[in-house]
């Protein structure tokens, strides 16, 4: 099944760039540590110095990582067809969004974080549980899973609208909205800018709240650059999304059972990391180009409002959940003792039994 959306004028295009010559390269790496060396505090420093290590080693031998990068691109597979719910599509302005639908009742609609790999896949435990009692809606983000991935500057503005479009025109009633992650911030604005939309919020180990500015400063600025050179940032992000690296990845920064992390799942999200295209909108998130702060908007929320944490989530850690409750004092919270920053995906039996819990309460 394809929708469509309302025109709307084309976003501008990025130049094709090419690869600096090496003395550029070293000139960028040393404004860029100089940079890092001025602030390195916090989750956003230990994601600068990762990312800065693989554009080190990504430039250390350019004709090699362009070889490597060929093999690793013809040899990767595209992802099959989902084994869960029902695959359609939404022709949006900029490109073709893919999404599961499935079930019967009230509209429920369940947005997946970012992260190298992510996609709506992370929903899937949930989603066919609450598919019982909710007509459920799983989208996969412009640029990530199944959807389609334009050559185009990804932001958080423009997830945002398209948000908004995939709500009027996809879903076409109020509905409940459940967001994980960075996408959280999104679901809020939305929240907030268009009431008629969003009947509840569920936000899962959300982030935006912990005064992240809209814009990338410098540094930010700097490192999505040299991301998006063709063999330079491809070596690099190739190095960050490889099996090895995504394993680590997934056991120490988003599930709290390592055992978790099976050769299927990991399968899956290598595969998803290395689809054509699929480069660009992580080097937007990597290098904070995808933030969005809701810090001021988010006391204007009138949605009745859920908080799902796991207790060993990493960034941010449940200790963050007193910012929300501080802005929100009707917010209710849910802490998943066992989990980390997916409890909807490790737990999700229990999670969607809260969520259903919390969505009777609170039902018209």
């Amino acid at each position: 099944m394809l929708l469509t959306a309302p025109f709307y004028s084309d976003r501008a295009r990025p130049k094709v760039t090419t690869d600096p010559p090496a003395p550029i390269r070293a000139m960028l790496f040393s404004r860029l540590m100089v940079a890092e060396g001025s602030n390195g505090k916090g989750g956003s420093g230990r994601r600068r110095r990762r990312l800065i290590k693989g554009l080190l080693l990504g430039s250390a031998a350019v004709g090699l990582p362009a070889l490597a990068n060929a093999l690793i691109a013809r040899r990767n597979e595209k992802l099959g067809y989902p084994a869960w719910g029902r695959q359609e599509r939404f022709a949006w302005r900029e490109g073709e969004i893919s999404f599961q639908r499935f079930g019967l009742g009230a509209p429920l609609v369940l947005l997946h974080s970012f992260g190298p790999g992510h996609d709506s896949e992370e929903w899937r435990p949930a989603s066919e549980l609450l598919a019982r009692s909710f007509r459920v809606y799983a989208p996969d983000f412009l640029g990530w899973g199944r959807s389609e991935k334009p050559a185009i500057t990804y932001d958080g503005e423009l997830y945002i609208q398209l948000l908004v479009d995939f709500l009027r025109s996809v879903v076409a009633e109020r509905c409940a909205l459940v967001a994980a992650g960075l996408p959280a911030a999104y679901a809020v604005q939305v929240a907030v800018d268009h009431p008629e939309l969003v009947s509840h919020l569920g936000l899962v180990v959300p982030a935006g709240i912990e005064g992240r500015r809209d814009e990338p400063d410098m540094r930010d600025a700097l490192i999505h650059r040299l991301l998006r050179f063709p063999v330079l940032g491809r070596s690099s992000l190739n190095l960050f999304t490889s099996r090895p690296a995504l394993a680590q990845y997934l056991r120490k920064e988003v599930f709290q059972s390592p055992e978790k992390v099976d050769a299927a799942r990991l399968d899956h999200y290598y595969r998803s990391s290395h689809q054509p295209g699929a480069h660009a909108p992580l080097a937007a998130y990597l290098s904070g180009y995808l933030n969005h702060s809701i810090a001021e908007a988010v006391s204007r929320l009138k949605a009745p409002l859920w908080l799902a944490w796991g207790r060993h989530a990493k960034n941010p850690p449940v200790e963050s959940a007193d910012l929300w409750l501080h802005h929100v004092p009707s917010a209710e919270l849910e802490v998943f003792e066992d989990c980390g920053n997916h409890p909807h995906l490790e737990a999700g039996s229990r999670f969607s039994h809260r969520l259903e819990a919390f969505l009777a309460r609170f039902s018209d």
